[in-house]
């Protein structure tokens, strides 16, 4: 054995549990946030689903319909739901941190550029139920 390789110290290599991020909230919150991206990736995936059935006919959607009334259907769309929920509050509550928004010199506080996300999710979201129950 080469003298140096005897005397070379060992490098040192702390143990972490995989687990870390579970003792600070923040970090925890961060990693649900970062989870729910499946949600809506799923939830695409069930409007793309939708299309296609509409596009197919009569027949095909009605089947999709009754596949959606389904309770364990019922079930996942309202987990869904719930972590969509939770997405976008949170994106949100991000957004001023995201988007840094000017008039003139002065920057806009971020709690109006989260109230004015709220307040236009609303206005769609009424918009959109209008137009779905008018119809």
């Amino acid at each position: 054995m080469p003298a140096y390789e005897r005397f070379r110290p060992k490098p040192y290599h702390s143990k972490i549990s995989i687990f870390w991020w579970i003792k600070r909230k923040p970090y925890v919150l961060f990693i649900i946030r970062e989870l729910t991206s499946i949600f809506v990736a799923i939830y695409a995936i069930i409007l793309i689903i939708q299309i296609h059935a509409m596009a197919q006919g009569p027949d095909t959607w009605d089947a999709l319909m009754i596949s959606f009334s389904m309770p364990g259907s019922i079930l996942l769309h309202v987990v869904i739901l719930i972590f969509l929920l939770f997405h976008t509050f949170t994106w949100f509550k991000l957004a001023p941190k995201a988007m840094v928004l000017k008039i003139g010199k002065k920057r806009i506080p971020g709690s109006l550029i989260i109230a004015g996300n709220f307040i236009m999710w609303i206005l769609l979201s009424a918009g959109i139920a209008w137009l779905v129950m008018s119809a």
